[in-house]
């Protein structure tokens, strides 16, 4: 029924919730590193980035008018192989981010229950098994509960903003080395996973209330929240902590900013909004990632058992597989490596997207196209990057 469709505020939660899901708290220290002073420039790179992805998938969703993605875009524009190889790219960037996701959360709630260093590790661990479980029992996103975690975790981080921001000096975001123009491409480009997740709203197409005008006007305001949130971050945890600080801490860069803010319950209320962001992350992830492996199984580009679906009518197997993936990598892989990695991937699957919606003449040409050459330049200085040319 109509009424039980999803509305702005659930879509935009959706959105939103996929790509702060973690993003802003295990990526910080990693953009600050690369682009120093200028690390706000690169999420709004990053940000440019997405907007033009994100309207080539809203584009070619409401041309298309039902739910999919850039791999049935591909395979039923006849692009087989192609609509394949992004899919296998498309699932193993959600194992990493899954896995980024599971490392913040035992790399945040371990730093507040203190205990053995294996303690986030397991925490880490715990986080996807409960999820994969959930998944099996064939549970998806409670579209209330998803919009109450994202409204919770952005106040919390606004609040945390406001504070930094009240202090702010501009001598405190300076780094030892300044980097450059090139600094804040490599910064764009190593944290670009934190603007994963609007793509999930493909998935979701058919639940969407007046689904062509919703799916049309909401990635600015989605995409729009998650860069300004990040700029406002990336301005004020330095003025708390300094840089030196951010880059040190890593993965718990946000929680040791909350602590210098307001003491103990600074630290306490940035690892709920932590907790909560990555644990629903996982959730949504797993949830659209196993059907995704279903679809592709469907048209034989995957082992048959994926296709299937247990009693719940859960992808059981695409579920395992990507929990279980997600839980060896959570484990050997660090936070650096893992962000890094997934942006890469997901630079590589929108560039193609924004590339295909170029091609087909689907939305604005004047999006799709500097989308298209601002991705593939991105990735291009990822990978000098990783290959210690630049």
């Amino acid at each position: 029924m109509e009424k039980d469709k999803l509305g702005f505020a659930a879509v935009w939660a959706i959105a939103v919730g996929g790509m702060v899901g973690g993003g802003i708290f295990s990526t910080l220290g990693v953009v600050i590193a690369n682009a120093g002073q200028w690390a706000a420039v690169s999420f709004v790179l990053g940000g440019l980035i997405a907007y033009a992805s994100g309207h080539s998938l809203a584009a070619l969703t409401v041309a298309k008018n039902e739910p999919g993605g850039i791999y049935s875009f591909l395979r039923d524009a006849g692009a087989t192989t192609t609509a394949r190889i992004c899919a296998w790219v498309l699932l193993l960037g959600y194992v990493l981010t899954c896995a980024v996701y599971a490392f913040t959360f035992g790399a945040y709630t371990g730093n507040v229950l203190g205990g053995p260093a294996w303690l986030p590790q397991a925490l880490a661990s715990a986080a996807i098994l409960a999820m994969v479980a959930l998944n099996l029992r064939g549970a998806g996103q409670a579209a209330g509960v998803e919009i109450a975690i994202v409204v919770t975790k952005l106040a919390i981080l606004a609040g945390l903003a406001a504070f930094g921001l009240s202090q702010f000096d501009g001598a405190k975001l300076a780094i030892d080395a300044s980097p450059g123009l090139l600094g804040v491409i490599v910064g764009a480009a190593s944290v670009f996973m934190a603007y994963e997740g609007f793509e999930l709203l493909a998935y979701d197409y058919d639940e969407m209330k007046d689904r062509k005008h919703l799916m049309g006007r909401i990635m600015p305001w989605a995409i729009g929240s998650a860069a300004l949130i990040y700029v406002l971050v990336a301005l004020a945890v330095p003025m708390l902590t300094g840089t030196k600080a951010v880059i040190e801490d890593g993965e718990i860069a946000l929680a040791n900013a909350g602590q210098a803010a307001l003491g103990m319950p600074g630290l306490l209320l940035v690892t709920l909004a932590a907790a909560l962001s990555t644990v629903s992350a996982i959730n949504a992830t797993l949830f659209s990632s196993a059907r995704l492996a279903r679809e592709v199984a469907d048209d034989g580009d995957l082992p048959q058992a994926f296709a299937k679906r247990n009693e719940a009518g859960s992808p059981s197997l695409g579920v395992l597989a990507i929990g279980a993936l997600a839980l060896v990598l959570a484990n050997v892989g660090g936070l650096d490596g893992l962000v890094t990695g997934a942006s890469f991937v997901f630079l590589l699957v929108f560039g193609a997207l924004n590339t295909f919606a170029w091609r087909e003449g689907v939305g604005r040409r004047w999006i799709t196209v500097p989308g298209t050459l601002f991705a593939f330049a991105a990735i291009v200085v990822l990978a000098l990057h990783l290959a210690g040319i630049v």
